[in-house]
């Protein structure tokens, strides 16, 4: 009986949000067709105090890569599923913006290609537009990174660094219960 009122008080003092992002874009790749390429990652999670939550990403791409281009052939139609798990730790707040990092680890597996793990931050900025909606964006990546493909004739690729480049950033509305 303890355990359930325990449970019940911590969940009522908490908060749950539900977001993500989606995207569609048109690529082309040298003298080929232009293709359409869309993704879709909600992103739900659970806010354990004013600084720290935890949550996690699941995905899905369609559509041309060119995260991994010189693994693949520039005209690779591929498919990718991913799960992110992450900790959230917000460092600035304030009533309009927040600013935090997610450290996690993230796994995707590219249909017929081979998997890719990821461990690291990611820093980002939430713009509350009200008490239950916040405009969020993700920008870059420090840590490391592995690419494991299928085929044989190609090696393994591992990424150790900051990204912090325009091409990396994830727009998305996330909706505070």
């Amino acid at each position: 009986m303890t355990m359930v009122i325990a449970l019940f008080a911590v969940t009522a003092n908490a908060q749950w949000y539900l977001g993500g992002s989606v995207g569609v874009a048109s690529v082309k790749n040298g003298n080929a067709d232009a293709e359409t390429v869309y993704k879709f990652v909600p992103d739900f999670g659970y806010t354990i105090n004013d600084d720290w939550a935890i949550g996690v990403a699941v995905g899905y791409q369609k559509g041309a890569c060119s995260l991994r281009s010189g693994s693949f052939g520039q005209n690779t139609d591929v498919e990718v599923l991913q799960v992110s798990p992450y900790a959230r730790y917000t460092f600035v707040k304030s009533k309009l913006v927040n600013v935090f990092i997610d450290g996690g680890v993230g796994l995707a597996s590219y249909k017929d290609q081979g998997t890719e793990f990821q461990l690291g931050l990611k820093p980002g900025v939430a713009v509350n537009l009200n008490d239950k909606l916040s405009f969020v964006a993700h920008f870059g990546f420090v840590g490391f990174d592995t690419f494991s493909p299928k085929p044989d004739n190609i090696d393994n690729s591992t990424n150790i660094g900051v990204d912090l480049d325009g091409n990396n950033i994830m727009f998305g509305l996330y909706y505070n219960f």
